[in-house]
């Protein structure tokens, strides 16, 4: 199994990796909130152990874009906090487990079989909307069938939309799960890119999906 894990002490993500790969996973580690997002955008893992506590994005922010992108890999979240508030929080932004520091390898050992037992989530090929179909394996999208060539930023752009069918969506959220940490767009850059996607996705159609809530950001779906 590919296993990501994200902590930074090294003198607890260390013993914790090498325990893995005894176990026979293949392992990477991250000692930071920023590399270990760019890892999760760009890899796909069977498990991911998740500190709480990180430099850059913590790991509830981590494990909150993972469920917003729609990915369903188990999450295990480690921290000190042991209050029912803090275990709380950590399963409302998406994580399957919760184990306080400090524990024994072993139980966490026992915690990561016991995730991986579990069957995978089904998750269809398809995204539909009315007439809008895309296709997230191969990154197709069609309206009435047609084809829609799109960018990699608008095949991004649509996929989060029609992830979340008639909420508002902010110029914040959507930079936040569209565009890399790394980057510094604004909200132009946000309008900019929606207005790209709406002359595909929109065009010749009877029924305009994207709607701008002026001053707000946007919402995606029938009318």
């Amino acid at each position: 199994m590919h296993l990501l894990l994200v902590e930074d002490e090294a003198e607890l993500a260390d013993p914790l990796a090498a325990m893995l790969k005894r176990e026979g996973h293949v392992v990477e580690t991250s000692y930071d909130g920023d590399h270990a997002w760019n890892l999760l955008s760009n890899h796909s893992y069977d498990l991911v152990i998740l500190d709480w506590m990180l430099p850059g994005h913590s790991g509830l922010d981590l494990c909150r874009r993972l469920r917003a992108r729609g990915h369903s890999v188990p999450v295990l979240m480690l921290t000190a906090r042991d209050t029912i508030d803090n275990k709380l929080a950590g399963f409302e932004a998406g994580a399957d487990d919760y184990l306080v520091k400090p524990f024994e390898l072993r139980e966490l050992l026992a915690r990561v079989r016991a995730l991986l037992r579990r069957p995978p989530e089904r998750q269809t090929d398809e995204l539909r909307l009315g007439d809008l179909v895309l296709n997230v394996s191969n990154k197709l999208a069609r309206r009435a069938g047609r084809p829609i060539d799109l960018s990699a930023k608008e095949y991004q752009l649509l996929e989060y939309f029609m992830r979340h069918p008639g909420q508002l969506l902010t110029h914040e959220q959507i930079l936040e799960h569209v565009w890399d940490s790394g980057a510094e767009p604004n909200s132009n850059v946000v309008a900019a890119q929606v207005k790209l996607l709406r002359r595909k996705i929109d065009k010749d159609a009877d029924t305009a999906l994207i709607h701008t809530v002026y001053g707000q950001g946007y919402r995606f779906g029938m009318p």
